[in-house]
């Protein structure tokens, strides 16, 4: 499988640029912010767009009780399908949901601003550009005359909390089975592998006492310390058991949450911290929870009048590269070389995606789309989120090629 130029692809996306960029614009200016998940309107206001540029784009509105139950408030998943012939079934799968704005911007996180190049706002990298690579690489096939295969768009709205309503959704419920996906991407690179995740709350439980008679209480702080003081002894040894996976690296640990306690002058009765594991492609999952699981039994053990009880609250498994990838990854890497006039390959990043929920249902897919070299520039979950607009049209020009050869070659 060789790459192939088509000019009528190249011609159409440089004539449509500026359309590209306000449809861009146009995302990010309406607010998706996950939490809280109230995400119908960008479905919405998405559907719009996308019919406006001729596209027929069917609704699968997520029950909001359904949607409650994964924290959300509301979300309305986006499939567009259009058949080019017989032939394979490729996916395009990003997401419209971000992450909360947070502090320290210089720019509006809802603004669009375009600055020396490059459009500020939250989600012009994670992952709404992508939304726009993929909808303007599907408009560049159709003038391309393909005649082979079907392209959808797989637009959803869960991912910040784990994609289960969104892809996941889509795919158990029988309203797409694709043979292929492309999931949106971060940097110049082409992603094949990815961590997956581990999320486990501990609550610790004792007994309140006026803080004039400690004794008479069971310290729930002091049992919670001793297990974080084991965990934190424990942590170094994960340096050890790095990927052989290139830009994966070794496994992380990270406590981000903690609450307890009643009041300044009383023996806390319960605290509670949320831990984030991060998972090789290496490692097993059952096995790396009952690894840290014992961690955390070993150390309670020293109090045993407090209550210690774990709960998982996300598991999401490692991406792999697959054999039935590897057309799909060789034609990204070598039109993105050729775009970017350096060499790009494939290789793993230490997150993890929605992509898992392809590979679960045995899918081969690979990520790629809109991004600077690497996802630090892009500010990624930060204020002052940005995307170069010259990587916007590089990366789809690259998705439209790629595609263009993948879908013409029985």
């Amino acid at each position: 499988m060789t790459e192939t130029d088509r000019p009528a692809v190249r011609a159409f996306l440089q004539q449509h640029r500026a359309a590209q960029v306000e449809f861009l614009a146009e995302l990010v200016r309406v607010p998706s912010d996950n939490p809280p998940g109230d995400c119908d309107p960008h479905a919405a206001r998405t559907a719009a767009l996308l019919e406006a540029l001729g596209m027929t784009v069917e609704r699968h509105k997520v029950p909001d009780a359904v949607a409650r139950a994964h924290g959300m408030v509301s979300a309305t998943n986006l499939v567009v399908r259009r058949r080019f012939g017989d032939g394979p079934v490729i996916a395009l799968n990003a997401h419209g949901d971000v992450v909360p704005p947070g502090e320290g911007w210089t720019a509006d996180p809802y603004g669009a601003e375009i600055r020396d190049g490059w459009m500020y706002g939250r989600g012009a990298a994670v992952s709404k550009s992508d939304i726009a690579t993929y909808a303007y690489a599907l408009l560049a096939l159709e003038r391309a005359g393909l005649a082979r295969g079907t392209v959808e768009l797989h637009i959803t709205y869960d991912e910040e909390t784990g994609g289960e309503i969104g892809p996941a959704w889509l795919l158990s419920h029988g309203i797409s089975k694709p043979d292929f996906a492309l999931g949106a991407g971060f940097s110049y690179q082409v992603v094949e592998a990815h961590n997956g995740c581990l999320h486990l709350e501990v609550e610790v439980t004792g007994r309140s006492a006026h803080a004039a008679r400690p004794s008479a209480g069971v310290d729930a702080l002091e049992a919670a310390s001793a297990i974080l003081a084991a965990l934190y002894a424990w942590r170094p040894t994960l340096a050890a058991r790095a990927s052989k996976v290139p830009g994966i690296g070794a496994p992380q640990l990270t406590v981000g949450l903690i609450a307890g306690g009643i009041n300044t002058n009383v023996v806390p009765d319960r605290v509670t911290f949320r831990m984030d594991r991060r998972i090789v492609p290496e490692e097993r999952p059952e096995a790396v929870e009952a690894e840290l699981r014992a961690v955390i039994a070993a150390a309670a053990a020293a109090f045993p009048q407090a209550g210690v009880a774990v709960r998982r609250i996300l598991l999401a498994t490692p991406l792999t590269p697959t054999p039935a990838a590897r057309g799909l990854t060789e034609l990204l890497c070598a039109h993105a070389t050729r775009e970017m006039g350096e060499p790009v390959t494939a290789g793993g990043v230490p997150l993890y995606t929605d992509a898992r929920h392809y590979a679960a249902a045995g899918v081969p897919i690979v990520l790629y789309g809109a991004g600077p070299r690497s996802i630090e520039e892009a500010n990624a979950h930060r204020a002052d989120e940005r995307v170069p607009l010259e990587e916007l049209y590089r990366a789809t020009t690259v998705v439209a090629l790629t595609l263009a050869d993948f879908l013409a070659t029985p």
